[in-house]
């Protein structure tokens, strides 16, 4: 089945598909596969980072997939060790120069850190010039939005962070939401546990849907936008099919009491240097 399109449009009116495809850990050729199986299955989200190594291919695989490259929403990310005004400047042209494109759709910071008010400078300025049409964060908590508005002229338009049915982030999402900071979640399947949770197999029973689809389709219904991750091409197209089928009320209540504040992947605080 073909993903039906459907969007999140954003506070400067960018329209961004709700659905895209992670690539993290995709390398060595997985990530020119991966992309060219969701494209062809109609994602038109693709979500990458200078960090993942895989730019190129990913570039590569948008290129020899013949759908024209204003039909794809392209995101990459500033890397750490890329923080600061001047490098971020370079590093946008590196990832430029990776991904073959004049432009991309969004561009984040990858993760908060001390100089991160200074490298927002750099992504005001190429926001400004036009190359990019939207820019944001990731792993953003609230402090480190305060922190950065403090000095922003230029609001982030989107903040993606690890959330799922265990880590859902009620005060940051109701925090972004109120300044129209749209909200995405990766890890959405918690590397997998999605498998191993009893409310998930009741409701995929009940749903005719598999535990990951329910999973992502909670998300969706939070007016999240969701980046799972795979290069598997059956799962590709699993993870998509989720656009025919709405949780209620009851059910989505129900899975908000999964939630444990848990973590897969690393606080951003500790990371904060």
């Amino acid at each position: 089945m073909m993903i039906n399109e459907t969007f999140f449009t954003l506070y400067n009116n960018v329209k961004i598909p709700k659905l895209g495809l992670g690539t993290f850990q995709t390398v060595d050729g997985s990530e020119k596969i991966a992309v060219k199986e969701a494209l062809a299955c109609g994602y038109r989200h693709i979500d990458t980072a200078k960090a993942y190594e895989n730019e190129k291919g990913i570039g590569e695989a948008i290129k020899e997939s013949q759908i024209p490259r204003e039909e794809i929403f392209l995101v990459s990310k500033v890397k750490n060790s890329d923080q600061g005004y001047h490098s971020t400047l370079n590093a946008f042209d590196e990832t430029m120069n990776n991904l073959d494109s004049s432009y991309l759709d969004l561009y984040l910071i990858h993760w908060p850190k001390k100089i991160s008010n200074e490298t927002w400078e750099a992504m005001e300025k190429i926001y400004n010039s036009g190359k990019v049409r939207a820019i944001g964060v990731s792993n953003f908590k609230t402090h480190h939005l305060e922190d950065l508005l403090s000095t922003a002229k230029i609001k982030p338009m989107v903040n993606q962070v690890e959330f799922h049915l265990k880590l859902q982030q009620n005060n940051l999402l109701t925090y972004c939401q109120s300044n129209h900071i749209q909200l995405e979640a990766y890890a959405p399947l918690m590397r997998g546990e999605v498998l191993n949770i009893d409310l998930l197999k009741e409701l995929s029973l009940k749903y005719n849907k598999t535990s990951a689809q329910v999973a992502l389709r909670f998300i969706i219904q939070k007016d999240i936008i969701v980046i799972p991750k795979s290069s598997k091409p059956h799962r590709i197209k699993e993870n998509g099919n989720i656009f025919d089928f709405e949780l209620s009320t009851e059910d989505m209540d129900k899975l908000t009491t999964l939630n444990e504040n848990k973590r897969f992947y690393s606080d951003p605080d500790d990371k904060y240097s």
